[in-house]
């Protein structure tokens, strides 16, 4: 240990040059998951003492014995309140740091390598913070949080070393992205609840350069901010929650980056995904279905002074006229019609102050131990819904699955057609599936409900959380490009959060496996053709590239392996989006042969009707009427089918002159896809129409 020892303190002379090295304590690290530990080092008559480019902080070297290193959370604090992240969430369960040195010219991040990280290593964050013309002299802390109560571990010794060639931080100056300025006023960030502070945005608009020197022109104001997310929390780029606030810290509705003005918002890191478009591209595509997902805006962010990287600035999900549209609820709105609505329901891992909900009575797909799906309260939130709300809401959704699960698939009157919007889940189920999301269905899965005079329906989405998606997932078979996602629980059976029973029996009902194939080829032909979807990711790369490069530099993450990055990782962000391409494509090739269902495409319609002689019925969607168009006098038969081939309608018309003729007499139909056909005598047309 001595001979080992020896040769790590001449590796550092030889680094630093002149080093003056300075020993803090050391002692155990508390161990409960929450409370963070500062050990003190005091540095004096550090000569010079002013830290810069030419004399500064070199390294910072630890040994700690612990036998889960990935819990650990360890920062560097100096005396004027700079504060580097020097590691965190790395190294899996392997044990302890054994004279371990952060320099911030080591060739490798020490986010690549392996417990016990033995020898020099990049630090996650950059040392050359801390050489911005301060006084070196003062104390110093290295502060410690164990994120996970259940391995101790003890500082052993950890040492702080000044030199010449010191490193300084690369300046941030401009971008062709908005940029994002939060200053805290050395407060940290908890997790919960959300602390004021000050944010500014800089944006000239479209094509325009932003500085960094420029005025704060989007926002320039309060907010309140906290850390989010569940398993991202380990990353060390963090994900924030936003609420703009007024001075006197209550929540005011703003246009961030000319999206529909509202409070709350989330500043997402993208960590793990290296494309950095993953949820950019989820909720694009889900708006271009046809579907409400959050707008988004990338921005480069700076916080504290120290540049952070490539985030993307997105609505939160929440009720609201330009978001979820649903009706508003109120305390007294527990009976009649404003009973019925609307609510936001999540299932998701609970996690927070939260967790108030409901247990479905139905067990999901893959139930191997035991498991069962609960239905979180969103809007209203579970320490504002009214009792008798939630009474309502979870009979609403209880008679949903009952009815999916044991009545006839078919059935208009109380089949779940009746309950459920199947648009909806149409559109999400093809996303999740186009993007494999081994999350997809079981974790950020959102619902609501519209009120009775408004549709009285419950719709799936908006869609959430796809950082995971598009084949970044090791593990249950998340990167294949093959196979159902919504058949999770055939790979992987024992996982805690399963999928809901209900797609299985979708794809029993042949009218869903006709809707679904039906809207699977229109996407084809249009969002989902190759061309268009590689000219949106080359564009979008395009558009990232010089802050992509900034943000890889800030977090030198790109050939590493970052959970859960299947392998081999690409070297190179020319490499991810590649691999994002092509494994897109190989995607939407096995779902074009594996996408159930039968299209009758309509022969014509009154809005493609290529000539006057044309039969054709409208409007196409439908809702109450239907008319029939007729070009010449004659004898007219009207037939009215589901996509199943099942006729639910016929009548014959006498038509004395050419002319527009009402149907009569229509049944009551559930929402989705119909055929009509007409014949004339002459001639036999066949349309599709939607009904809604």
């Amino acid at each position: 240990m001595r001979c080992i020892l020896l040769v790590f303190l001449f590796l550092f002379v030889c680094l630093s040059g002149n080093a003056q090295t300075y020993t803090g304590t050391g002692g155990t690290i508390p161990d409960n998951g929450s409370t963070p530990i500062d050990f003190p080092v005091t540095v004096s008559g550090l000569s010079p003492a002013t830290l810069n480019a030419t004399h500064g902080l070199v390294s910072v070297c630890i040994n700690i014995t612990h036998s889960w290193v990935s819990d650990l959370q360890i920062s560097l604090i100096a005396p004027d309140g700079t504060q580097v992240m020097l590691i965190n969430g790395i190294g899996g369960d392997g044990d302890n740091f054994t004279n371990t040195c952060l320099y911030q010219a080591a060739s490798m991040s020490v986010a690549g390598g392996q417990a016990p990280f033995t020898g020099t290593w990049k630090p996650m964050g950059n040392l050359g913070y801390f050489n911005n013309g301060q006084n070196g002299n003062g104390q110093w802390q290295l502060h410690i949080l164990d994120t996970y109560p259940a391995d101790q571990g003890t500082l052993l010794s950890w040492n702080l070393s000044f030199g010449s060639n010191a490193p300084v931080a690369q300046p941030f100056s401009s971008s062709n992205l908005p940029i994002v300025v939060i200053n805290t006023s050395g407060a940290s960030i908890p997790d919960d609840p959300k602390v004021t502070t000050d944010m500014g945005i800089i944006y000239n608009g479209p094509g325009a350069m932003n500085h960094l020197s420029d005025p704060f022109n989007n926002y320039n104001g309060k907010i309140g901010i906290e850390t989010r997310g569940s398993s991202s929390q380990m990353f060390p780029k963090k994900s924030f929650g936003l609420e703009t606030r007024t001075a006197a810290g209550q929540d005011t509705s703003v246009p961030l980056l000319q999206m529909p003005k509202e409070s709350d918002w989330v500043l997402s890191a993208s960590y793990s995904d290296k494309s950095l478009m993953n949820n950019v591209l989820a909720y694009k595509l889900y708006r271009d279905f046809g579907g409400y997902a959050p707008a988004t805006r990338y921005v480069e962010l700076v916080l504290n002074g120290q540049y952070q990287g490539v985030y993307v600035l997105m609505e939160k999900i929440k009720r609201d006229s330009a978001r979820v549209d649903i009706s508003r609820l109120t305390d007294n709105d527990t009976a009649g019609s404003a009973l019925t609505g609307g609510y936001i329901l999540k299932i998701d891992k609970q996690t927070g102050s939260g967790g108030g909900g409901f247990l479905s009575g139905y067990a999901p797909l893959v139930s191997s131990g035991g498991q069962t799906i609960f239905y979180q309260f969103e809007y209203p939130a579970d320490d504002e819904i009214h009792p008798k709300q939630a009474q309502y809401i979870e009979r609403f959704v209880d008679s949903f699955e009952y009815s999916l699960k044991y009545l006839s698939l078919y059935d208009t009157t109380s089949g779940w057609r009746h309950y459920a919007d199947a648009a909806s889940f149409v559109r999400y189920f093809i996303l999740n599936e186009l993007s494999k999301n081994v999350d997809g269905y079981r974790i950020s899965t959102y619902l609501y409900k519209t009120k009775d005079t408004k549709g009285n329906k419950l719709y799936i989405g908006p869609p959430w959380d796809y950082d995971i998606a598009f084949a970044n997932a090791d593990y249950c078979g998340g990167n294949r490009d093959t196979g159902w996602a919504f058949r999770f629980g055939w790979e992987c059976a024992n996982d805690y959060w399963q999928v809901p029973f209900w797609w299985e029996r979708y794809l029993q009902d042949t009218v869903f496996r006709n809707e679904l194939q039906c809207t699977w080829q229109q996407l084809r032909n249009t969002v989902l053709d190759t061309t268009n979807l590689f000219g949106w990711i080359d564009s979008t790369a395009d558009y990232l590239d010089t802050a992509q490069a900034r943000n890889f530099e800030a977090w030198p993450v790109l050939g590493l392996y970052v959970w859960p990055n299947p392998a081999p990782v690409p070297a190179t962000y020319a490499g991810e989006v590649a691999e994002l391409k092509s494994w897109l494509r190989r995607r939407i090739t096995w779902l074009d042969t594996h996408i159930p269902g039968t299209c009758q495409p309509p022969v014509t319609g009154i809005a493609g009707a290529t000539s006057a002689a044309d039969l054709a019925v409208f409007p196409n969607p439908f809702s109450n009427q239907m008319w029939l168009q007729i070009p010449e006098a004659g004898r007219y038969t009207v037939s009215l089918s589901g996509m199943d081939g099942r006729k639910l309608y016929s009548e014959a018309i006498e038509a004395g002159m050419p002319g527009k003729y009402e149907l009569s007499n229509l049944p009551e139909l559930s929402p989705g896809y119909y055929l009509v056909r007409i014949g004339s005598g002459k001639q036999v047309v066949t349309h599709k129409l939607l009904h809604r």
